[in-house]
């Protein structure tokens, strides 16, 4: 008897003709989810501030068939921010998902030694980026009558830690500009929404005072784990909305 040959189902890519624009997509979690998304078929528009990491990733997503445009920003300047979402959509005509990444934290970080200067970059880098980019795609979210934001938050939302006073207020904002921005342009085609990812192995654990000891750090999620996350996230039909998302080791 001879064995029948089986042919393998060319599997379906689930972004394919979508634009994504990654803030933070030069390392951890941001790169990661970047090239989960050109696995899927989505172009992308990648933007962060270091510009040899960002050509690092654009090389990755081309070559794997997908298109890259690197807008080099410090997302916490409105015209830079602004200037990005315009290259982004003035390139590939369209922008459908947003993936907020970008994020810091401070060694320093406890309410008795933080530095007032400490805090001011922390809450532009992570709260008042995330404003400036969502400010920025609303005009095209609204010209289109669809768009996703997913902003990548922190568990420390959720339980209490000693991430610090800087790190979890700005957290904490990222989830009342998520549901307040939802809440008013749903009617437009919006829908956002906030991960809450635990412990991750990715480079912002360095800046912890104290090293997280090697057999914890064993039990981290990794970034792929995020990156998965949203394009579930993103792959759901516009019918569908996800509010919130919480991913923890379950390990730890």
């Amino acid at each position: 008897m001879r064995a029948e040959r089986i042919s393998e189902t060319p599997r379906l890519a689930k972004l394919l003709g979508k634009v994504v624009l990654v803030a933070g997509a030069s390392s951890g979690m941001g790169r990661a989810t970047a090239l989960a998304m050109a696995d899927e078929g989505a172009d992308l528009a990648l933007v962060a501030r270091r510009r040899p990491e960002l050509d690092a990733v654009a090389r990755e997503v081309e070559a794997r068939g997908r298109r890259a445009l690197v807008a080099q920003a410090d997302l916490a300047d409105r015209l830079a921010a602004a200037e990005a979402v315009r290259a982004a959509v003035a390139h590939f005509g369209r922008l459908d998902i947003v993936i907020h990444a970008a994020g810091t934290n401070i060694p320093g970080r406890a309410l008795a030694v933080i530095d007032p200067t400490d805090w001011d970059s922390v809450i532009a880098t992570n709260l008042t980026a995330a404003f400036n980019v969502t400010h920025a795609v609303l005009p095209t979210i609204r010209a289109q009558r669809d768009g996703l934001i997913i902003y990548i938050s922190s568990g420390a939302v959720q339980r209490p830690d000693v991430s610090g006073v800087a790190y979890q207020a700005t957290k904490h904002g990222q989830v009342g500009l998520a549901h307040g921005a939802m809440q008013e342009e749903r009617v437009n085609g919006l829908r956002t929404t906030v991960l809450f990812p635990g412990l991750t192995d990715t480079p912002i654990v360095l800046k912890r005072p104290t090293p997280t000891p090697p057999e914890v750090m064993a039990k981290a999620l990794q970034p792929e784990d995020i990156a998965a996350a949203c394009v579930f996230v993103a792959t759901l039909p516009p019918r569908a909305h996800v509010p919130e998302l919480t991913l923890l080791p379950s390990a730890l």
